[in-house]
């Protein structure tokens, strides 16, 4: 079987979060390689997939399309979410903004001016995962 293109390549991935209780939440995601097996998008801390990620930091990627329809052929991989702010939310935030350019910039503004009529939320997280090794570990140690 050919080897599946670094997720990181990837135009959209689903990013499955899991409940307390365990149950899987997929939604589509944009992801931008950060090095070190570690991948990461933006998106606002009072989204659902943060606080699930805060109550069950494992997850599950897979390559998909915009509808988060699972691309035919790829395979889940396993990862360690972590909620980042601050100092370390800008390099994330960085890497989706060259990834993506013009249309991650353009989400950015929609995103700030819902927030300011009080309709939304700001872009002001991110989410740095940790993707499994081969052997299933997230230590890339």
């Amino acid at each position: 079987m050919p080897d599946q293109p670094r997720l990181g390549d990837q135009r959209y991935v689903s990013l499955t979060t899991f409940t307390r209780d365990g149950r899987p939440k997929p939604t589509p995601v944009w992801i931008a390689p950060l090095g070190d097996d570690r991948v990461g998008f933006t998106t606002a801390a009072s989204s659902w997939k943060v606080q699930r990620i805060r109550s069950t930091p494992a997850v599950t990627l897979q390559p998909c399309n915009v509808r988060g329809r699972i691309t035919t052929g790829s395979v889940a991989t396993p990862g360690r979410a972590e909620v980042v702010t601050g100092a370390e939310f800008e390099p994330v935030r960085s890497a989706v903004a060259a990834k993506y350019g013009l249309m991650y910039r353009a989400i950015s503004l929609q995103g700030r001016l819902a927030r300011m009529i009080g309709k939304g939320s700001d872009t002001d997280c991110a989410i740095v995962i940790t993707v499994a090794a081969e052997d299933g570990s997230t230590d890339p140690g």
